[in-house]
């Protein structure tokens, strides 16, 4: 299947269950010979109840109205060939739908995980990363099981009973409208039960986030909780959401429970007032003992897939439910193109004008009027408080954020006007949370450059004094370096995220707090690889520890969202401003 984006022809997901629905189904829509088979073998098995009932019929008025001798060979053939035509329905209508459905949820995670790629920096600052992953996992899950289970039971179930029905009427149509005056209350009673389905589904999504939410904290901050004698407080939080799960899941169970057995005694007691007419024409030989018989058969199969149709609303509603957030997914407006301007290899030159920023209206500007330029090759250092803006301010380079009023420039141009990935291409990042792929040091180190030959790799590590560390590795560079490089020290994962960007060779480069969280010997080791990355390239250098940005060609000082430094460290030292008392309180002269 190809990959779908966010189609505006679709029917929006506001517009109710039925166009979510379709939606869904269009998913499937590449795959409709597959799906058509598992019809057929739908139609094939609900084909058998008729055919069943229809049997019993020809079998008593043969045997004992008739006294036919080839029913001896005719019922007993009919048996088996009913059975037979049934099996091979059976395996159509559930293999042909199944394969379909895989072919669905693939599709579907396809789609939402390329989306999750190209949403903006600001999507992920407003989500939760377990509520995503559950979207990704639980929720298409849900949406498969709508699209093509749920389809499957609707398709056959309803064939079988539009089949016996049809008999039912050939049999005796007074009879059966007669038996028929129960249908409204069975629909207005699966109309009820769909809204509470499609209700406590929606709570069910939603907290299963919560429980994905507090796992992953608590998986990821094993050691915090151990250290801090905090299992207790982690097992009651876990306690409360997954409470709140089992708690939404038994009220969609108990609507599930309770709507079966009324259905079933709303159709007892219409087979009730039904058997009581029918007995009556049989007395009064309107009816003979095959076609009442077969009359009864057909009521009775009737009721299964009746009770299967009504089961099927809360798998179905619970699909709606989670098409619904996934939808909203997909329908995210994304990073897009950028502009249409490319780039090849930009002289470095950076420029903020004017540059403001917020992130909503209600919270006010996070950035007021910045404006400054760095020459290409020069390293400018920016420090402060924090929540001064600092990251928000470099993040708009890579457009991660676009600046609310003014402009950054990239060699004189808007970034706005280059194509995102040319854009993209002139930076390279270095921070205090190095993100490490589970796969080998050299993979992770060519993760910038994934065509790069393993010589230029080499280089890069031997440059950022990987090799120094790797030497000692099982396998070298070729060692695995775990979850989120977990075997690795944090030094060593620095130096890998800096053999990584020198193999990118970007000519312009952000180090965000890159030594902040490091001891002394292993900043000592990581400044000697950064002063080889730094050579000749714009740098723009977020700084906790001043004493790493003292030889910056320019340190620029903010505070509460605006620029108010800039200069040498000589200069703002004499100048005894926010510098120099950031500078006191972090060396305590």
């Amino acid at each position: 299947m190809s990959r779908r984006k966010a189609d505006p022809s679709l029917p929006p997901i506001t517009a109710g269950g039925l166009r979510i629905y379709l939606r869904l189904l269009a998913y499937a829509k590449p795959h409709w010979p597959m799906f058509l088979l598992g019809v057929l073998g739908m139609t094939l098995f609900a084909a058998v109840d008729t055919g069943l009932a229809w049997l019993v019929k020809e079998f008593l008025d043969g045997a004992f109205v008739e006294r036919n001798e080839h029913v001896l060979v005719m019922v007993p053939a009919g048996i088996i060939v009913l059975f037979a035509a049934r099996g091979i329905g059976d395996y159509l209508s559930v293999y042909a739908p199944g394969w379909v459905g895989r072919h669905v949820i693939k599709a579907l995670r396809t789609d939402v995980f390329g989306q999750y790629l190209r949403l903006p920096a600001a999507f992920f600052d407003r989500s939760g990363a377990a509520t995503l992953l559950s979207r990704l996992t639980y929720n298409v899950e849900l949406v498969a099981e709508a699209a093509t289970t749920a389809i499957t039971c609707m398709i056959r179930d309803t064939l079988t009973i539009f089949g016996l029905l049809g008999w039912l009427f050939w049999l005796n149509w007074r009879l059966t409208l007669f038996a028929l005056t129960v249908a409204p209350l069975i629909i207005g009673l699966m109309r009820v039960t769909s809204k509470l389905f499609r209700r406590y589904s929606q709570r069910i999504q939603s907290s299963m986030g919560d429980v994905t939410r507090v796992a992953k904290e608590a998986l990821e901050g094993q050691r915090l909780i151990k250290v801090f004698n905090a299992q207790s407080q982690e097992a009651a939080l876990f306690e409360s959401v997954n409470e709140h799960n089992r708690s939404s899941f038994m009220k969609l169970i108990t609507v599930r429970a309770v709507s079966n057995p009324v259905v079933q005694m709303i159709a007892a007691l219409g087979l009730a007032a039904v058997m009581y007419v029918a007995i009556r024409q049989v007395l009064d030989k309107g009816l003979s003992i095959g076609e009442f018989t077969s009359f009864l058969t057909a009521l009775l199969l009737i009721t299964a897939p009746l009770r299967r149709l009504v089961g099927i609303v809360g798998p179905l509603q619970q699909g709606i439910a989670a098409g619904h957030s996934v939808f909203e997914i997909l329908d995210t407006a994304t990073e897009g193109e950028g502009g249409e301007r490319r780039i090849g290899r930009a002289r470095g030159e950076v420029e903020f004008r004017n540059v403001s920023f917020l992130y909503s209206t209600d919270k006010g500007e996070v950035l007021r009027d910045i404006g400054f330029v760095v020459k290409p090759g020069e390293t400018v250092a920016i420090v402060g408080r924090s929540g001064s803006g600092k990251s928000t301010l470099v993040g708009m380079l890579p457009r991660f954020y676009d600046a609310t009023r003014g402009q950054v420039l990239l060699d004189g141009v808007d970034v706005r006007e280059y194509r995102l990935t040319d854009l993209r291409d002139q930076l390279s990042l270095v921070s205090q949370d190095v993100m490490l792929i589970d796969d080998t040091v050299r993979n992770n180190i060519a993760f910038s450059a994934p065509s790069a030959p393993p010589e230029a790799v080499e280089a890069a590590a031997r440059a950022a004094h990987v090799l120094e560390f790797t030497r000692d590795l099982p396998e070298g560079l070729d060692t695995r370096v775990g979850d989120r490089g977990t075997l690795l020290s944090g030094g060593q994962r620095q130096r890998v995220a800096i053999a990584r960007a020198l193999l990118k060779d970007a000519p312009v480069l952000i180090l965000d707090e890159a030594t902040s969280a490091l001891d002394t010997e292993s900043e000592r080791v990581i400044q000697q690889a950064l002063d080889e990355l730094l050579r000749d390239r714009t740098t723009l250098v977020i700084a906790h520890r001043l004493s790493t940005i003292e030889n910056a060609d320019r340190i620029l000082v903010m505070e509460e969202g605006r620029l108010v430094e800039s200069g040498t460290h000589t200069d703002l030292m004499a100048r005894g401003g926010v510098y120099a008392a950031l500078h006191r309180m972090q060396f305590n002269v």
